[in-house]
């Protein structure tokens, strides 16, 4: 059997095991050792053997656990409440500006937490009431709450990128850079929206007239608030790039800085600290888990050569340009994120999709932005987008299911085209980590 239809036939198997419910981790795992095993009989242990290796001795991964813990200390010390208060009362006298705020505190608890759930658990549970209440419109400020969450995986400490960052074999680091300016444009362009939009149908967004009220001292004293997560995600990020710290020793500063935050402001208690060490563990363990599958399947692949094969048969017998083949990457991560959150869709294409956009000439740190913008849509699109799901659970009764597919579209639009333009200028991306390293 040729290299082309041994890919076909793992990637078959793997699709269909997934379609009968199996975890993500034991259905790459399975396929891995199967194929390794019928190719090279009982040496092909060894594959799933080194893999267990390279994942020990990768020292990066420590930096997995402290972010995850990271924020979900922050996450259960309720700093996300003081945060909106805070838009509210700054960003209230304006049409929109209570949506536009939701999209600032998105952006802060994405450089608190790095995860896309924490975004659209504190958006539905804290701001999605309060702009309902203040008359916004329904359908939009639910697009407002999706599109915010999203940021999650793109603004740094991205949990996303630490894990291209292991399957890519790329600095975490650099990765953590090319995500900022790409996610503080995709930030700016869905505040751009919104108040373009509320300016043309005020009614959509109306200003709230009670934020004038409000003291000044109040607002002040609220804006600290806004501050203090900044000055915890500079505390981990401020060494990191002057070269003081090591990633990993930055993501213990992190982590520690917010435990630090949280028992000043007396919002941790036992309860609460045993709850997010638990949870740490179990998502940090899911995470070690699927990499370790995603190894062992990449492994297989680069022993049977199939991503030249592949290559070959997409530049030489189909005759397509190397762009046609990024192009139709990024549409297959948006009809695989119908039914696949982004950790499933990276290990899954990585060990096909990562060596071959190498091969085709481009860079993989842009690229692995490129990905995380292309997850961000897919998680957004009907008919059967991750966040689409989230948000029906979380929603109130009010808000149905026409109203939060309706809600995307506007928002889906304004991420294409930030995809569209960091794929015509990388230099979005890549810039700030070619200046703080000299590349």
């Amino acid at each position: 059997m040729s290299q082309e239809y041994i890919a076909i036939f793992m990637f078959a198997l793997m699709m269909l095991m997934l379609f009968t419910g199996q975890r993500v981790f034991g259905a790459i795992g399975a396929v891995a050792t199967i194929a390794a095993l019928a190719l090279w009989g009982t040496g092909g242990q060894d594959i799933t053997f080194s893999a267990a290796m390279k994942l020990m001795k990768w020292y990066p991964l420590l930096t997995l656990p402290m972010f995850i813990f990271m924020g979900y200390v922050l996450s259960e010390s309720r700093l996300a409440d003081d945060l909106y208060r805070m838009f509210h009362v700054w960003m209230g006298p304006i049409n929109g500006g209570l949506a536009i705020g939701t999209i600032g505190l998105m952006v802060l608890v994405s450089a608190m937490n790095g995860l896309s759930v924490a975004g659209m658990a504190i958006g539905a549970t804290i701001a999605l009431p309060e702009l309902l209440r203040r008359g916004y419109d329904k359908t939009m400020v639910t697009g407002v709450i999706q599109a915010g969450s999203s940021l999650g995986i793109l603004v740094p400490p991205s949990v996303v990128l630490v894990l291209y960052a292991m399957i890519a074999r790329q600095p975490v680091g650099q990765l953590w850079l090319a995500g900022i300016v790409p996610g503080l444009m995709m930030a700016a362009l869905f505040i751009l929206y919104i108040w373009v939009r509320c300016r043309i149908q005020p009614q959509l967004g109306p200003a709230m007239e009670d934020a004038h009220e409000v003291p000044r001292a109040e607002k002040i004293r609220l804006l600290g608030a806004g501050v203090l997560p900044l000055i915890i995600f500079a505390a981990m990020m401020v060494p990191f790039v002057n070269g003081w710290t090591s990633l990993v020793e930055s993501s213990a500063i992190g982590a520690l800085t917010a435990l630090f935050v949280s028992v000043v402001k007396r919002r941790m208690t036992w309860k609460i600290f045993e709850d997010c060490t638990k949870q740490t563990l179990m998502i940090s363990c899911m995470f070690m888990w699927i990499i370790l599958a995603a190894l062992g399947f990449g492994a297989v692949f680069d022993g049977l050569g199939a991503v030249k094969a592949i290559e070959n048969l997409f530049t030489d017998q189909l005759g397509l340009s190397p762009w046609m083949i990024l192009i139709l990457m990024q549409l297959s991560f948006i009809v695989m994120g119908t039914f696949l959150d982004d950790t499933a869709m990276l290990v899954i294409v990585a060990p096909l999709y990562v060596p071959l956009v190498g091969e085709l000439g481009f860079d993989l740190i842009w690229y692995g932005v490129l990905y995380t913008i292309t997850t961000q849509i897919a998680y957004m699109t009907p008919p059967f987008g991750y966040n689409l799901f989230l948000m029906r659970a979380m929603a109130p009764p009010e808000i149905g299911l026409k109203d939060i597919y309706t809600s995307i579209f506007p928002f889906v639009a304004v991420m294409v085209l930030a995809l569209t333009i960091v794929m015509i200028f990388p230099e979005i991306a890549l810039w700030l980590p070619g200046y703080v390293y000299g590349n």
